[in-house]
């Protein structure tokens, strides 16, 4: 279902990607677009209908004060993960949409409608993806089993943000004998780990809980791991934070 939803919403964005659409700056001076808000209006629609008693908490909404309170369950909506790369008019940006549990992303969806790219989790070990035509139904859909994958004998591939890469990324690359270094936007980068091509993500800059959950329960279900800087799972529903992440690695395979 939450694929559904996603799909619908990528459909939203599209049509304002294909527009000279206007773009705006919020209070935190990151931008916003007309497509930001109709995905989220779509998306915010279809999760009360399938699901009205859980709380969702989304990019949107939240910038504007509206966070509603929350339990042990509860969504976390970015319905348009990566809007530099979509105003910039790269295909790398993304819908994004998690169920949290007891503060672990149990499920999700990364979905990057230019690319038309879609990855699920819809449990602990059921990491799928599949290309998809633009606005085509899911039931049409190739899905494929994914997986992280052991790391090279060659050295360890990672990815990192194009829009948001420093020195602490830098250092941590050159520190773990990174050999190959990609660069992705939004939440591509957890996918790519997802599906075996590439080993590493460091996040060092700072990152909201909706910017990473899906991702998150992608790689998750692929048999990856999000850890912080100090070896702990990344967890969700840190309202005493803000609802922001601290720094943070994601594996494909969990370090020994």
């Amino acid at each position: 279902m939450l694929a559904t939803i996603a799909l619908e919403a990528g459909s939203e964005i599209l049509d304002v990607y294909g527009t000279e659409f206007a773009v705006e700056q919020k209070d935190n001076d990151s931008p916003v677009t007309e497509a930001d808000r109709r995905a989220e209006a779509v998306i915010l629609k279809r999760l009360a209908e399938i699901a009205p008693d859980v709380p969702v908490i989304a990019e949107e909404a939240a910038s504007e004060g509206d966070i509603p309170e929350i339990g042990a369950r509860f969504f976390l909506v970015d319905p348009l993960d990566g809007t530099r790369e979509f105003v910039n008019r790269r295909d790398e940006f993304t819908v994004n949409i998690a169920l949290v549990e007891n503060g672990e992303p149990v499920a999700g969806v990364v979905y990057a409608p230019a690319l038309g790219m879609m990855a699920v989790a819809d449990g602990p070990a059921s990491g799928r993806t599949a290309m998809l035509a633009k606005d085509a139904p899911i039931a049409a859909a190739d899905w494929q089993p994914i997986h992280t994958r052991e790391v090279p004998a060659a050295g360890l591939v990672a990815v990192a943000s194009r829009s948001h890469r420093d020195a602490e990324t830098d250092a941590f690359l050159e520190s773990h004998g990174v050999t190959e270094t990609r660069s992705a936007g939004s939440s591509l980068k957890f996918c790519l780990i997802a599906r075996g091509e590439a080993d590493v993500y460091p996040r060092f800059g700072r990152t909201m809980e909706w910017d990473t959950a899906a991702g998150h329960a992608v790689l998750r279900a692929a048999g990856g791991c999000v850890l912080t800087t100090d070896g702990l799972a990344l967890r969700y529903a840190k309202r005493e934070r803000g609802y922001d992440n601290p720094a943070f690695i994601a594996w494909g395979r969990k370090p020994v």
